[in-house]
């Protein structure tokens, strides 16, 4: 029997506070993965109360919502809920959509200078009627061509190609694949190959979909590619005469009568167990939202566009309020103007200040009790239009983790890179400044309040200080 969830209906939001928590919670959600723990309530969260009548109104419509494929979800990305869940945690065969993990892995991996050599093994590696671009072994193009191939003709010796390219093997990329992917939080996805082509072995859920989604459309290069209509594949030996590439998502194309304003990247597949499947990542009014759809018997587009609208109908109803993020300051010390409390020159704790420049060359001298509780790890940074991210001395990116470098402590979102703002760190609330680093052992402020994280750079709740000063069950200064 199909099951239908809303996030209304999550009893982790369903606990209205007073304080900034809930949307820390928000920053929490679908951010950080293993080891960073499951999703939990916000500290001193209390009983379940009843949820808020717009909530519950909203909870009622995405109920009603008739979707007819097996398996759909429908994630704010901007704001880290999921708004609509049928079969959310299901396996199902992904189809083509399997290619945004390829594409991922090769934009995170690859210059679009470098060149694909095909083997036999790539062009013949297939089952019949699977989708090509005609390429035989010792076929040469660029990265760049490939990737077009990859996204819009969706070709599926084009993947091979990659995936030997990147991985040494189809079986080595499909090993890339499924670390990626559980680093991305995923647990309901096993990849075998790198197209998507039929195997009781390759399989995804919505939810699952929806994180790889937004991992590959946050990627500038992916989300190029994947919003373009139109591309001109080079000739070859093969095949002497270039090749108009057309994308196959509808929602792109404004002539079509499927065209949806806002698109931002997308994905289409078929095959005969997979049935249709599709993901479209939309944006209107600051708000991006990503649906999947996988199992659908030609009702793809119209199920895509009942949960968009909804979508950004119940954004609308419901409010901006989102993720804290790294959109707070830190202010070291306690609170201003409280009797006795040390200043905001970071004469409390350990001194931090925000800082510039490259993380990890700050004043490493004070180092507070918390931080030999994480891994010292060698490596080098590296900063792109993105932000931060952290070449681990093995090779790989720090992703969906926290480590210590020169001293420091820093997070990692899913996406590979440096974090800022409060997230939640194996089931305690943590704060990262603007520099990436860890706070222990002082008081931050965010939206005009007040919280305390101790010397293992936990968010303290309901007591009192070391310098003297109450919190309450959220962890906020009672003045």
């Amino acid at each position: 029997m199909m099951k239908y969830k809303s996030l209304f209906s999550s009893a982790a939001v369903r606990r209205p506070r007073l304080s900034v928590l809930p949307c820390l919670l928000l920053a929490a959600v679908l951010t950080f993965t293993l080891p960073f723990g499951a999703l939990a309530d916000g500290p001193g969260s209390g009983a379940q109360t009843a949820a808020p009548p717009a909530q519950a109104q909203q909870s009622a419509q995405a109920e009603a919502l008739e979707i007819a494929a097996e398996g759909a979800i429908l994630y704010d990305v901007t704001h880290n809920r999921f708004l609509y869940e049928k079969n959310a945690d299901m396996h199902f065969y992904p189809a083509s959509t399997t290619k945004l993990m390829t594409a991922l892995l090769v934009a995170e991996r690859c210059s679009f200078e470098e060149t694909v050599t095909f083997s036999e093994t790539a062009v013949s590696r297939l089952e019949s009627g699977a989708v090509t671009l005609k390429v035989k072994a010792g076929d040469q193009f660029s990265v760049k061509d490939c990737m077009y191939g990859l996204l819009l003709k969706s070709a599926n010796e084009i993947a091979n190609g990659l995936a030997e390219h990147v991985g040494g093997s189809i079986e080595g990329f499909a090993g890339l694949m499924n670390q990626r992917a559980a680093a991305l939080g995923c647990t309901n996805t096993h990849f075998v190959n790198p197209n998507g082509l039929n195997d009781p072995q390759h399989f995804t859920s919505p939810r699952d979909m929806a994180l790889i989604a937004r991992a590959a459309f946050e990627n500038s290069t992916v989300r190029q590619i994947a919003s373009t209509l139109t591309y001109s594949f080079p000739a070859s030996k093969s095949v002497p005469s270039v090749r108009e590439l057309t994308m196959g998502h509808k929602m792109l194309d404004p002539s079509r009568a499927e065209y949806y304003p806002g698109f931002v990247a997308g994905k289409t597949g078929f095959t005969s167990l997979a049935g249709n499947t599709l993901v479209t990542c939309v944006e209107r009014d600051g708000v991006r939202l990503i649906v999947v759809i996988l199992k659908s018997r030609q009702t793809h587009y119209a199920d895509t566009k009942k949960l968009l609208d909804y979508g950004f109908a119940a954004a609308a109803s419901l409010g901006t309020d989102g993720p804290v993020g790294g959109g707070a300051n830190t202010a070291p010390g306690a609170p201003q103007g409280s009797p006795g409390a040390p200043g905001a020159n970071g004469s409390y704790g350990n001194g931090q200040s925000a800082g510039t420049g490259l993380p990890g060359c700050q004043n490493t001298q004070n180092t507070a009790v918390g931080r030999e509780a994480y891994p010292e790890t060698e490596g080098t940074w590296k900063e792109t239009g993105q932000g931060w991210q952290f070449l681990k001395k093995t090779g790989s990116y720090a992703c969906g983790e926290t480590l210590r470098n020169n001293g420091r402590v820093y997070g990692f979102g899913t996406d590979c890179y440096m974090l800022t703002g409060w997230y939640l760190v194996n089931g305690s609330w943590h704060y990262f400044d603007t520099n990436g680093s860890m706070a222990f052992g002082q008081w931050i402020e965010t939206s005009g309040l007040w919280y305390y994280v101790d010397a293992a750079g936990s968010l303290f709740v309901d007591g009192t200080t070391p310098d003297g000063y109450r919190v309450d069950a959220n962890g906020v200064w009672i003045k």
